[in-house]
């Protein structure tokens, strides 16, 4: 039995923290059944699929490969905090008209 790579591991440790599963995740980003599972054998993902999960977990393609220890998770607070007022103003402003019309949906 062959030992779990890097990326398979970290792998299983994102989907173990967003609560989710190899099966939820290949819905979500449209791949085949067991295509996530199947790194367990030692392969790692090509450059695509490699971008494509780094996104969706929020962390850098280097962590996930193990060419860094820091999975640099994205901070939305961090990233409000380096907008400017006129793009804190818009974002509130596309928030507050996705809040109102998410409740005129309910109703």
């Amino acid at each position: 039995m062959s030992e779990e790579t890097v990326f398979y591991r970290r792998l299983k440790e994102e989907l173990t923290r967003n609560g989710k599963t190899f099966n939820q995740v290949e819905r979500e980003l449209g791949y085949p059944r067991n295509s996530l599972n199947n790194y367990k054998n030692g392969n790692e993902p090509m450059g695509t699929r490699l971008v494509e999960l780094s996104e969706y977990f929020m962390v850098s393609p280097a962590y996930l490969v193990g060419m860094c220890n820091k999975s640099n998770v994205f901070s939305l607070k961090d990233s409000f905090k380096n907008l400017n007022f006129e793009q804190k103003r818009e974002l509130y402003s596309i928030c507050e008209s996705w809040v109102l019309s998410e409740l005129y949906k309910n109703n």
